[in-house]
């Protein structure tokens, strides 16, 4: 195959972008093909790889414990303190990188707001995250049912009128001067009830009725007090009726400045409410916000910071409103936000930091934040954020003294960016000492061996970087040296191998890029294309060899060197990688589809079912969306919208969607997702027949192999679930005989409901043998044979993924247990062991320290319980509750121990 070269063009972009390593050597515009006999310079281009990041998270060292504190805290404190302990706990999931663990705080928060600042705040604040999921609250409009935090709130009503009338209205009260009072502005002359305006406010009530000389005058001059002969009369008529006429803004602006003037609190809440209901636009917002701060009035700043927060993140890019946002004094920001200025703050640093992490906006908001922090832990995560941002702008003295601040109110994950610094200075000594010194006053965690492999070489480098994969499997920065290493030492079979790993149970873009290259040295350019085609499915702008291509020219480079497949052809390639469950393969060839003429609802929709099963969630919802705006017919489309609002939660609107689609025509998805919807709404027994019925009607309907496969499968189970085992054997192999390998599953599960182990384990064997990715299958296996089998088998399911917590738990509860309820059980019933429990303790705790799992966490209190330990216990219980707050085993056994606290 020939060689692939770099146009001249393609070479003179420089725009960085998030792919931070440049792996692939450019030279005078020539990408050069490396393989095993490639030159040393080829080679060692790979090892430029940049540090991994300072991430500007909130990481507490010990997460269960932080997480039990704020279940704690949420348990006792007030209706108004829920909000902000939310806030915290979002930002503790997000370090965790438990995106919907976080997104739950963040609603949660929303949901607890106790002031209409905090309501606007996280309503804003989960719009933003929410981005590009506008559609599904115009899909649940059209089911009759309101996505609440998409609509702008109508608080000003919401907020309660104070009475501010003072009590010298009674008649009784003696007035020196006449009952009516004439107030002259140039050449008019408005006449006022002396006494009603006089109960407008106290200075007002001595101007008129005190010492001073106006309580004797019939005519007052108030020319030169900003007022408009109009304004005056409206606030005549508002003392006299308590309400103020239509007036324009300007008008009400003056009276809400003569309010000011005067102290008329009541005239000054009415103007204020007035003036919220003109802030409409942008500029509305900017201009209103500027009179608002300077004149103390909350609900028109309220008003104003809604409709501007509304309108993140595009608002930033206005001067005027960043101005505003970063020119407040404490004073204006408890006027803008109440209260919750700490929130707000967090929100535009977050939404800043996203655009451009080294802007000056991006500064002053976290500036802002630390202003505005009020505990330790809200001062840890301002100030590490803020020493995130100096350091990457270079300003290192600055970093210093903020990463020291952060460490020292307790945030000990701010020592790595102390020891970037020291490796800055040339003082890699002093960044392993400080390191060292944190290692060994707690339980070491795998971020701090990655880090203290910065600043080693050779075999003590990778000693370091193999221990942090073994405590933290998760990090990709070790996965990625150690194939370089390897490239570098032109094994690339072996890097190969080694990417791999991770790519078995994470997708991270840059281990794909990184993948690319192993494939490119090996002149393996159908796998390469099939790569990059998986990176631009997951990211259409991504750009390679460090920022300085992008991913859509290095595909057009590399599909000029291998063979174009026809429609036929792809076709084939997809049942074949569909039926390997090979996942990413899949997701290429349909890529690859959709540049041809072929219907692309349909691929669109199978492109969303791939990324589901390869967890990522967000670019699924965006594959859904665009099946939607490329459906075929109205039936299609309302399957599509069916399955948009069934992936977001809202089972019944999407069996809305699918019935519509019924009644216009009756199809294969459509069926099938009404079937699906159903069986996973109802827990009435009942319910089986129906989604039989359903099930069978899809099949009827025209389809292809691969979801046909899928809908007897899902048959076969629900005839498991009834005990069905004969009709369920006859769905399974049906499936098999179309190609659909995961019925291997079911059909083992039914030979294990015969009391043939044997056969089952045979079948999850095939499985095995024909997935790709079969982690999965390497653990239901384990349910099928003797002992050891099992203990070989999932330690091969920790091997390649080990983020799958099953295995965990078999190993702690001694290979008695299948599950934690029944681990209870036991441990209440039977003698166990002490120090096994805790070698069980040990093997949860290494799990636990990556994955926030409701289940290890569960089975982790157990077994403190179990051995005395109720302070753990307590611990664990109130971390697994932060989990999921409405577990109710878990509920059960938080009760129980709670009850045995001293």
């Amino acid at each position: 195959m020939r060689k692939l070269f770099f146009s001249e063009s393609t070479c003179k972009e420089t725009k960085l972008h998030s792919a931070p390593h440049p792996w692939l050597p450019l030279e005078r515009g020539k990408l050069s093909k490396f393989s095993g006999h490639a030159g040393g310079s080829s080679i060692d281009s790979l090892m430029k790889m940049q540090e991994p990041a300072v991430l500007p998270h909130f990481k507490p060292a010990d997460y269960v414990d932080i997480l039990a504190q704020i279940h704690e805290e949420l348990e006792s404190c007030p209706p108004d303190g829920k909000s902000c302990l939310y806030l915290l706990q979002f930002q503790v999931f997000r370090g965790l990188g438990e995106a919907k663990l976080s997104r739950r705080s963040l609603q949660s928060a929303w949901e607890k707001a106790s002031t209409i600042h905090e309501k606007l705040i996280f309503g804003a604040w989960l719009k933003y995250e929410k981005k590009g999921e506008e559609a599904i609250s115009d899909l649940l409009g059209s089911c009759g049912k309101c996505s609440q935090e998409f609509r702008l709130l109508d608080f000003v009503s919401q907020v309660t009128t104070e009475s501010y009338e003072m009590s010298c209205d009674d008649e009784s009260d003696e007035f020196r001067g006449s009952a009516v009072v004439h107030f002259r502005i140039r050449d008019d002359m408005i006449a006022c009830d002396r006494r009603k305006l006089a109960a407008l406010s106290t200075p007002l009530y001595v101007m008129l009725n005190g010492g001073f000389r106006e309580s004797y005058l019939q005519v007052i001059d108030m020319s030169q007090n900003g007022i408009s002969p109009i304004g005056m009369r409206a606030i005549s008529k508002f003392s006299l009726s308590g309400r103020l006429p239509y007036l324009s803004a300007d008008a009400i602006l003056e009276m809400l400045d003569f309010a000011n003037k005067f102290c008329c609190k009541g005239l000054k809440d009415a103007c204020e409410r007035k003036l919220a209901s003109f802030v409409c636009t942008r500029q509305d917002a900017i201009e209103f916000m500027e009179c608002a701060l300077e004149l103390g009035c909350s609900i028109l700043a309220a008003s104003c910071l809604q409709v501007l927060l509304n309108e993140l993140p595009e608002c930033l890019n206005d001067e005027q409103v960043v101005r505003i946002f970063s020119c407040t004094n404490k004073q204006q920001r408890l006027t803008m936000a109440g209260n919750a200025s700490f929130s707000l703050y967090c929100l535009l640093s977050e939404v800043s930091m996203r655009a451009n992490p080294t802007s000056d906006v991006t500064v002053s908001f976290l500036e802002k934040l630390v202003e505005s922090a009020s505990d330790s832990r809200q001062k840890q995560l301002a100030l590490h954020q803020l020493a995130c941002t100096r350091l990457i702008m270079k300003e290192y003295a600055e970093a210093e003294r903020l990463f020291n601040a952060a460490f020292s109110a307790g945030h000990l994950y701010s020592v790595v960016g102390l020891a970037r610094l020291a490796s800055l200075r040339g003082n890699k000594h002093f960044a392993l000492k400080l390191l060292d010194s944190v290692m060994s006053s707690r339980w070491p965690l795998g971020w701090m061996y990655q880090e203290r492999a910065l600043y080693l070489d050779g075999d003590s480098k990778l000693e370091n970087l193999n221990k942090a994969t073994e405590l933290d499997p998760t990090l990709t920065y070790p996965y990625m040296f150690r194939a370089a290493s390897l490239m570098k030492r032109q094994s690339v079979e072996a890097a190969l191998m080694e990417i791999n790993r991770i790519l078995g149970f994470k997708l991270v873009l840059e281990c794909l890029e990184l993948r690319f290259c192993c494939y490119l040295a090996l002149e393996d350019y159908r796998a390469a294309l099939c790569d990059v085609q998986a990176i631009l499915t997951l990211d259409p702008d991504y750009r390679m060899i460090g920022g300085r291509v992008t991913a859509k020219q290095l595909r057009m480079l590399v599909l000029e060197s291998v063979e174009q497949w026809t429609t036929a052809d792809c076709w084939m390639q997809l049942y074949d990688r569909w039926s390997s469950v090979d996942d990413i393969g899949s997701l290429s060839v349909i890529y690859q589809m959709l540049e041809s003429d072929a219907a692309k609802g349909v691929l669109y929709f199978r492109q969303s079912l791939l990324l589901l099963r390869l967890n990522c969630p967000e670019a699924a919802m965006r594959s859904l969306q665009l099946a939607r705006q490329h459906a075929a017919s109205d039936h299609e489309r309302l399957v599509y919208e069916g399955w948009i609002l069934y992936d977001t939660g809202h089972c019944e609107e999407g069996l809305q969607k699918a019935e519509a689609s019924i009644a216009i025509q009756r199809s294969f998805e459509a069926f099938f997702l009404k079937a699906y919807a159903l069986a996973d709404s109802s827990i009435d027994p009942s319910t089986s027949a129906t989604v039989v019925s359903l099930l069978e009607d899809a099949l009827r309907c025209p389809s292809d192999r691969l979801r046909k496969g899928q809908a007897l499968n899902n048959l076969g189970s629900v005839y498991v679930d009834c005990s069905k085992l004969d009709l369920a054997a006859e769905c399974y192999i049906n499936a098999l005989k179309i190609g659909h390998t995961r019925a291997h599953q079911g059909l083992a599960r039914v030979h294990f409901l015969r009391n043939n182990r044997t056969g089952a384990y045979e079948e999850m064997t095939k499985l095995i043998e024909k997935a790709r990715n079969n982690a999965s299958a390497y653990e239901k296996r384990s349910e099928y044979c003797d002992r050891e089998l099992t203990k070989a088998d999932l330690q091969m399911v920790t091997k390649l993924d080990p983020l799958r917590v099953y295995p965990y738990r078999y190993r702690a509860a001694g290979k008695q247990a299948f599950c934690t309820e029944y681990l209870v059980y036991y441990m209440t019933t039977c003698a166990v062991d002490n120090h096994k429990e805790k070698e069980a303790i040990a093997e949860l705790t290494k799990a636990i320290a990556f994955k926030a799992d409701l289940n290890l966490l569960h089975l982790r209190a157990a077994f403190h319980e179990h051995i005395g330990d109720i302070s753990s216990a307590l611990r664990d219980c109130r971390a697994a509750l932060s989990v999921d707050p409405n577990h109710q085993e878990m509920l059960e056994l938080h009760h129980r121990v709670n009850s045995q606290e001293p």
